[in-house]
């Protein structure tokens, strides 16, 4: 059974940094592409950042320099390194396996 596992959300301020992780269980990590996705209020679930097999990464454009996606197959374990946040940035983020399998979500809020 495969099972998606996200932490690391918090309570930040404008300007701060938190990195999420995401454990992935039961299945061929390394093989899949990873996403991290996001919720927020009255918007429809956006990708926020994703990373092939091969670790080509890809952003959302109000993240580009701001955000890192990273993987260590060893670990079988992403993470969204995210600097300079901003109240925009609060949202729910989700973490997902391979376009199918998503976890049940880590919330970030960024205020002062």
């Amino acid at each position: 059974q495969v099972q998606v596992v996200e932490s690391g959300g918090g309570l930040v301020q404008p300007g701060g940094s938190l990195r999420l992780s995401c454990v992935v269980s039961g299945s061929s990590f390394g093989f899949h592409a990873m996403n991290w996705y996001r919720q927020r209020p009255g918007v429809q679930r956006e990708l926020v950042a994703g990373i092939t097999n091969s670790s080509s990464t890809y952003y959302l454009d109000s993240v580009k320099g701001r955000f890192t996606i990273t993987r260590d197959n060893a670990k079988d374990t992403v993470y969204l390194q995210m600097n300079s946040l901003k109240p925009e940035d609060t949202a729910v983020y989700y973490c997902q396996l391979n376009w199918v399998h998503w976890g049940q979500g880590t919330p970030v809020t960024v205020s002062s």
